[in-house]
């Protein structure tokens, strides 16, 4: 029921003590003003219809009653009729109302006989009766005698100030916020690969801290990446000199069992250093830029269909994303090769998803055990143990797709697919 967004938890924090305080002072007001003016109110009412009382028994002629009734209605704004003779129904109940317990209260306290009130059928006076010895007296009192606009001022001065304030917290914190959500963002585009040197410190001083702290972050880790990635590149570009003058060196040795083994464990090398240098460029620093999907993916589609693969392609038109053409093709060409290796037809279709587009090949091989799906992408490691050239590479190829995919701010998986062999599930986000 609470929340998710910090900023909503924050209004929650400042409104929460804000309307507690308004509700404990709305009722000591209802509690101890209120009611007190009320009562007092109630109380002037009542002693002004006394005073008539007490000086019928004086007046009892007619009209020295009618000169009595409008001497007092001059004086007080009360209205009388005196109907002799009547009484008040037995058993007559007052209709609720928010004078009504404070008039029935105080006559009570004052003559001890029977009254109704009927502050309902008008809306500008009130009527009241009361059963006296001789007949029943009937007082209309003006509404206003019995309210005060104090509490219609109090109710409109709480609700403006906190409206008033409820717009300032929002504005304040919406401020606040702005900067983590600038932040937020800028971490998702470093988890993608892309630029974020747009980050401008602001906001609260633990705010700027993060945010200094995550450009430190940022920095640390551009920078192993590029140390990784020359490292790697440097090392398998150095041996590939030896490795040259090896195989001249075979070459001019002759035909002889021992030298032809020595030549496969040559090319075995070089296929293991150009696997390294396929790492090194899966970290590298290629820009990413709007791309056609399935533009890419054609490509990648019709290289494979060159080298002898059976493959076949579904995928949305024209759907454009951000992304880095080399290090995604170089992704797919490994997996659509993998696929190749133990199938004997490939399947590619992309799917939008629901935040981005899903990238699925499938084959129809013998698939791989799923305790076994998550080990698969460690790098160097391959479920042939003999590791022989002939049925795989070096063991980079499922890593390198998955860093490329990480990359990217997605990520890849191994299902098992409805072809019955493997599937391999690319997720991109947008």
């Amino acid at each position: 029921m609470l929340p998710h967004s910090m900023f909503g938890r924050s209004l929650l924090i400042i409104i929460t003590p804000l309307i507690l305080g308004q509700v404990i002072a709305t009722w000591i007001f209802y509690d101890r003003h209120w009611n007190t003016v009320a009562r007092r109110l109630a109380s002037g009412v009542v002693g002004d219809i006394a005073l008539v009382i007490d000086e019928m028994p004086l007046n009892r002629e007619l009209v020295l009653l009618d000169q009595l009734f409008d001497r007092s209605a001059r004086a007080t704004g009360i209205d009388y009729v005196f109907r002799p003779g009547e009484t008040l129904p037995p058993g007559l109940q007052s209709p609720a109302g928010a004078s009504r317990d404070q008039l029935i209260q105080a006559f009570q306290g004052r003559f001890g006989r029977p009254v109704f009130v009927d502050g309902v059928s008008d809306v500008r006076d009130i009527l009241i009766s009361i059963e006296l010895r001789d007949g029943v007296l009937q007082a209309v009192a003006p509404r206003d005698r019995l309210y005060t606009s104090t509490t219609y001022i109090f109710v409109l001065w709480m609700m403006g100030s906190s409206l008033v304030l409820f717009a300032v917290a929002t504005l304040f914190m919406r401020n606040q916020v702005r900067s983590l959500r600038r932040m937020a963002a800028a971490a998702e585009s470093l988890g993608k690969g892309r630029d974020v040197s747009h980050l401008k410190v602001e906001g609260a001083t633990e705010v700027r801290q993060v945010a200094t702290a995550f450009l430190l972050m940022r920095d640390r880790i551009q920078r192993q990446i590029t140390q990784r990635t020359e490292m790697l590149a440097g090392v398998s570009h150095d041996l590939r000199t030896p490795l040259t003058r090896m195989k001249l060196a075979l070459e001019l040795m002759g035909e002889d069992p021992s030298v032809e083994e020595l030549k496969s464990d040559v090319v075995e090398m070089e296929r293991m250093v150009q696997g390294y240098l396929d790492f090194a460029r899966g970290e590298g620093t290629e820009a990413p830029r709007e791309t056609d999907l399935r533009l890419l993916l054609e490509d990648v589609q019709a290289k494979a269909a060159r080298e002898g693969a059976s493959i076949s392609l579904t995928a949305p038109e024209d759907y454009v994303m951000e992304l880095r053409p080399d290090a995604m093709r170089r992704c797919l060409t490994n997996l659509i090769g993998n696929a190749r290796r133990h199938g004997s037809h490939i399947w590619v279709t992309a799917l939008p998803a629901r935040d981005g587009i899903d990238v699925l090949v499938d084959d129809d091989g013998p698939g791989i055990p799923v305790s076994q799906r998550e080990a698969v992408f460690r790098p160097f490691l391959r479920l042939d143990p003999s590791r022989n050239p002939s049925t795989g590479g070096v063991g980079l190829g499922l890593t390198i797709a998955r860093d490329v995919v990480r990359g990217h701010g997605g990520d890849l998986t191994l299902e098992e697919s409805p072809q019955g062999g493997l599937r391999a599930r690319i997720h991109l986000p947008r």
